[in-house]
């Protein structure tokens, strides 16, 4: 079982998932921020 670095308390309280998409979230964005930012440097 991968727990993708997460506490065992929020597994079993179900916070698991929430938090797992909370940080994709985060990844997204800032992904998309270091491409804008390149994009104006590059400019």
């Amino acid at each position: 079982m991968v727990t993708n670095n997460l506490t065992p308390a929020d597994v079993y309280f179900g916070r698991g998932q929430t938090i797992l998409l909370e940080r994709e979230r985060i990844k997204r964005r800032t992904i998309q921020q270091r491409r804008l930012m390149h994009h104006e440097n590059a400019a």
